[in-house]
């Protein structure tokens, strides 16, 4: 057994808080944010992978108040409050340790560097190596011959090692040294005061000197510069207190030993559903396959049913004898829209049978069974079974029940349910997957292949009275049967129509962003005279800021941020940066969205296909992917000109489009009751000048385009519960200005305060938020003990019921306006949705009649206190119909 040791302490608050500004805002489905655990996640698993610990362990900082504040009441006293959305993720950061097996240790009194510096004393004393990561160059003080450290440079992607030589390297300095320059030069983000105007050259000069702070206070006489002397002198205390304050304790009473903290590696399994939950996708992949231990595995029973693998011939005898309620499984490969159909299963309640398909020709007993309108077929996926058996030539009748359908209106929150989640939480039962492959093809065999679609054909038999009868008790039956169940043939007929791509116009527009970014590049050399990499954010940086001497927005410790937010700042300022944004926005259309696009085109349509999502979001909301035509930006008119590539699929037809105007804020008014959200709709005035006429109290026509703009995002805002953090960056003000124009705003709109404050009253009663159509979200956090993960839960009550009624309404108009469109006999089809949304190509002649009934049956969909309004045009192509 080798006798190597090496444990790794990783600063937790300093990693989380650097992951969170370093990454954009995500967040799962059901809107939990989640950017700064998934980067302290990828750091982790790069940590574990490259370093090869034997044990770990993870310090947190514990409460505001530590010796430090005793000592110096004003320590970190100008932080600004930790902003919601960062907070709410320490709780998962601590839930992925957990997940991963590595303890995390917080003491009271105690900051995080404090307890890395007691453990890694201990550790040295015991014979192990030491590794301390962090983002907070404090930590250098501990290196040793057995610790070093790792720093984060740029976010989390990039990182340094130092040990003993490379500090000497870098600052010319002993680790000890490192507090003798906090004490100079103090430290802003802590409020450590060291001694006013020495920045980190002047400092390092001076220990260069004398070696250390009190040698030279002690020559401070000898210093070069008058005024450099008089604020030695002047400050000398300060100096003092400040390398204090800049020292690690290590001698944190914690009572634990390193033993402790031993890693023999993670449970795959237990991991893996952590990454689920939290919807890291991406880390997903990098996970190792099952680590065999069989943790984490379901206590199911494994289902034992007979399965028969019939032919054609057979089945034509078998139909006849068959209940009315069939569960049905489609056996292919490939994406659902452009599937190789290698089989279809039956199920009954003791018996499965298994038709193989050759050739992907369906038998016509096959066909008949999935046409039959006598037939109750309990599929999973609705949607998928109706393009791919369109693709064959097959209409599927709509006596159907959907299992995902079901599984998802009854436990929205979980995001889109698998198949066997579903089996294993009602039914109790596992259906082993493929064991044995074909030699020849390398494919699993044809006995596994039915002997596995067999059995979970008969388990949607068993699924169905089940899921009705739960779907009864909840009281979303209505909503599955009367809205969602409907839908799915609708967006399968939207799916299998696609929109036509001009690829030419396509190329076009490609070929203009080449040449405007080729411009912008030479423009961009022009003004910082000389060539470099714009892709580069540390040659950017140097040409910013050290060349151009720019004003440094945000500095890392060791460099300089070049984010979108921190160039957003500057552009007013200075015009090489105006086109270092546009470069950017220009290359990401560019390679996103026009390359992107071209790769997803079919070539035997002529169009592309998205995948409309109806099962995935907590508030009901539709997504696309494969493409996402969704998410086509239209903040930039380049970005909006790429809709000119959506076109007609038919010859003299036009593009229809009609939206929904401010349909959240419209329900905001309807279900608060707040009488002067409703007196501003009733009357139809521009909302958003209205409430920057209440909140600024002037009249309305002075208020200017800053407070409309101001107002809008507090509008919007309050929709999806924004933060005074978030309105601050929307705006560009300060978080204290932000929370002033909330609290204005709550003060002029009663009713949508007391809405807000009434909700969570009856959520946490409940146990769940309801829409307008009951479609319904639980949230179990709102009994949360932690502060913060209630506070989550709070704000997405408040925002369920108005996103998830949108979510519906405009679910309720499509029903209605599909089913308009073949009761009349229209030829006119519709396309896509996008959010509040609904694109149609239309012929000419029913133009007239479109531009009346798609916006009458929109505005309709719903009786509100308030009218609905939907706005309307048309034109050649996407672009031109808005």
């Amino acid at each position: 057994m080798s006798d190597r040791k090496k444990l790794i302490l990783i600063d937790g608050n300093s990693i989380t808080y650097r992951a969170f500004f370093a990454l954009p805002l995500l967040s799962t489905a059901s809107g939990r944010h989640t950017n700064a655990a998934y980067g302290f996640t990828m750091m982790l698993l790069r940590l574990l992978q490259d370093e090869q610990p034997t044990h770990v362990a993870v310090a947190f900082d514990k409460g505001k108040t530590t010796f430090r504040t005793d000592m110096y009441a004003e320590y970190k006293g100008t932080r600004e409050k930790t902003p919601g959305e960062l907070s709410e993720q320490f709780p998962i950061v601590r839930e992925v340790l957990d997940a991963f097996g590595i303890p995390h240790i917080e003491r009271e009194g105690f900051e995080a560097d404090d307890i890395i510096g007691t453990l890694t004393r201990q550790a040295e004393k015991e014979g192990y190596e030491t590794l301390v990561v962090s983002g907070d160059k404090d930590l250098l003080q501990l290196v040793s011959g057995h610790v070093h450290a790792i720093l984060t440079r740029k976010g989390i992607t990039e990182t340094e090692r130092y040990d003993i030589a490379k500090i000497q390297e870098r600052y010319g300095l002993t680790p000890e040294q490192i507090i003798d320059l906090k004490g100079l030069m103090g430290d802003t983000s802590d409020n450590i005061p060291g001694i006013p105007g020495v920045g980190e050259k002047t400092a390092l000069k001076l220990l260069h000197e004398f070696g250390s702070v009190e040698q030279v206070l002690a020559n401070a006489d000898k210093v070069p510069g008058k005024k450099l002397q008089e604020k030695l002198q002047e400050h000398k205390e300060d100096a003092l207190l400040s390398k204090k304050l800049a020292t690690i304790f290590r001698e944190v009473p914690l009572d634990v030993a390193i033993t402790q903290f031993a890693y023999e590696g993670f449970d795959t399994n237990r991991v893996r559903e952590t990454f689920k939950q939290y919807e890291f996708k991406s880390l997903l992949n990098k996970l190792p396959e099952d680590d065999g231990t069989g943790a984490g595995e379901s206590s199911s029973a494994e289902m034992e049913l007979p399965v028969k693998i019939i032919g054609t011939g057979e089945l034509d005898k078998l139909l006849g004898d068959l209940p009315v309620t069939l569960g049905l499984q489609i056996d292919f490969e490939g994406s659902y829209q452009q599937a190789s159909i290698r089989g279809v299963a039956l199920g009954t309640a003791d018996q499965a049978w298994y038709i193989p398909v050759d050739n992907g020709s369906l038998p016509s007993g096959v066909k008949a069974l999935f046409s039959n309108p006598d037939k109750l077929k309990v599929l999973f996926d609705v949607k998928s079974a109706v393009y791919m058996l369109r693709d064959k030539g097959v209409e599927l009748d709509r006596n159907t029940f959907d299992v995902l359908l079901a599984g998802y209106l009854l436990n929205p929150q979980d995001g889109t349910p698998k198949l066997e989640d579903i089996i294993s939480r009602e039914l109790n039962w596992s259906i082993p997957g493929f064991r044995k492959a074909d030699k020849k093809t390398g494919e699993p065999a044809l006995e596994e292949r039915a002997d596995f679609y067999g059995k979970t054909a008969s388990a949607l038999f068993h699924l169905q009275p089940k899921l009705i009868g739960e779907m009864e008790r909840q009281e979303v039956d209505s909503l599955y049967q009367d809205l969602e169940l409907p839908l799915t043939y609708v967006l399968a007929d939207m799916e299998y129509q696609g929109v036509k791509v001009d690829t030419d116009r396509l190329h076009a527009i490609g070929a203009e962003l080449a040449e405007k970014i080729d411009r912008l590049t030479k423009e961009i050399y022009e003004l910082a005279g000389t060539e470099f990499n714009i892709n580069s954010p540390k040659q950017l940086g140097e040409i910013l800021f050290d060349k151009m001497g720019l004003p440094t927005q945000k500095k890392t410790k060791t460099g300089y941020s070049t984010s979108a937010e921190v160039l957003e700042k500057l552009a007013p300022y200075s015009e090489i940066v105006q086109k270092i944004l546009e470069f950017r926005q220009l290359g990401k259309l560019q390679s996103t969205y026009v390359e992107g696009l071209l790769k997803v085109v079919r070539e035997d349509t002529g169009k592309v296909h998205t995948s409309f999502n109806q099962a995935t979001t907590a508030t009901g909301r539709l997504s696309s992917t494969e493409p996402n035509l969704q998410n086509i930006p239209i903040r930039m008119e380049e970005g909006r000109r790429l809709r000119h590539a959506f076109v007609p699929s038919e010859a003299g037809w036009k593009i229809l489009a009609a939206d929904y105007s401010q349909i959240e804020l419209r329900i905001l008014a309807h279900i608060s009751g707040d009488s002067s959200l409703i007196d501003a709709f009733v009357n139809d005035m521009d909302i958003h000048t209205r409430t920057a006429s209440d909140v600024f109290e002037v009249p309305i026509d002075q208020v200017t385009s800053d407070m409309r703009r101001a107002a809008k995002a507090v509008n919007f805002g309050i929709v999806y519960g924004i933060s005074d953090y978030g309105l601050s960056q929307n705006l560009n003000i300060t978080r204290k200005q932000a929370a002033e124009f909330i609290e204005n705003y709550f003060a002029k709109f009663p009713g949508v305060k007391k809405y807000m404050d009434e909700v969570v009253v009856q959520a946490r009663k409940d146990g769940y938020v309801t829409t307008l159509l009951n479609r319904r979200r639980y949230l179990p956090d709102l009994h949360s003990s932690n502060y913060n993960i209630r506070s989550f839960a709070e704000r997405a009550a408040q925002n369920t019921r108005v996103q998830g009624s949108a979510a519906d309404i405009i679910k309720l108009a499509m029903n209605r306006i599909a089913a308009e469109l073949k009761e009349r006999g229209l030829k006119s089809r519709m396309l896509l949705q996008v959010h509040d949304e609904l694109v149609f190509e239309v012929p000419g002649e029913e133009l007239d009649i479109m531009k009346e009934l798609v916006p009458e049956v929109m505005e309709n969909a719903i009786k509100l206190d308030v009218p609905l309004k939907a706005d309307v045009a048309y034109g050649d192509t996407w672009y031109d119909a808005k």
